[in-house]
């Protein structure tokens, strides 16, 4: 199956590595787009060792002319899964905002499962706001995955954390059977 694996600015997405890793060894092609603010945290080279794929960074990327990449990455995906999904995403996948590669690939992508798997801190991810733009998403026949109650980087406890990796891998899979 060829996988986008969105990630984006949330301290988690070092996890994302682990999906990665664990999703290539299951003999999926894994193809990373990364926010500016995911690759504050872990870079695009992390990525391409782990999956032996380029890792889509910039919305105007030139390297390849005959390539316009955020059509073709969603044209060629059969799955794309954000995984950690920040507020900030979250927000503009509701409102139909594309203004980085990751957004643009999303609004691309039609038709097909989408999975989101949110992490951000506790008031963020129960704020009015994010609560109804997961909604919208969710009508809109995205799979999300629910975070988990943990301790967070910001010190505090609540429901905010990134659902384990096998949760996601589970959820995945059941796209893949």
């Amino acid at each position: 199956m060829n996988i986008v694996l969105g990630v984006t600015g949330s301290i988690a997405c070092y996890k994302a590595c682990d999906l990665a890793n664990s999703l290539t060894k299951k003999g999926h092609s894994v193809h990373v787009v990364m926010t500016e603010a995911g690759a504050k945290f872990v870079t695009p080279l992390t990525f391409m060792t782990l999956t032996k794929n380029k890792v889509a960074t910039d919305l105007f990327d030139e390297s390849e002319p005959e390539r316009v990449e955020h059509i073709s990455l969603a044209t060629e995906a059969d799955l794309l899964v954000v995984c950690p999904a920040t507020a900030n995403f979250i927000a503009k996948a509701a409102h139909g905002i594309a203004d980085d590669l990751l957004t643009s690939v999303y609004l691309a992508y039609i038709n097909k499962p989408v999975i989101v798997c949110p992490a951000m801190n506790t008031n963020m991810y129960e704020n009015q706001a994010t609560q109804e733009n997961l909604r919208i998403l969710k009508d809109r026949g995205v799979t999300i995955v629910e975070p988990k109650v943990d301790h967070l980087a910001c010190g505090t406890t609540g429901k905010g954390a990134l659902a384990d990796i096998d949760t996601v891998l589970n959820c995945i899979e059941s796209f893949t059977a």
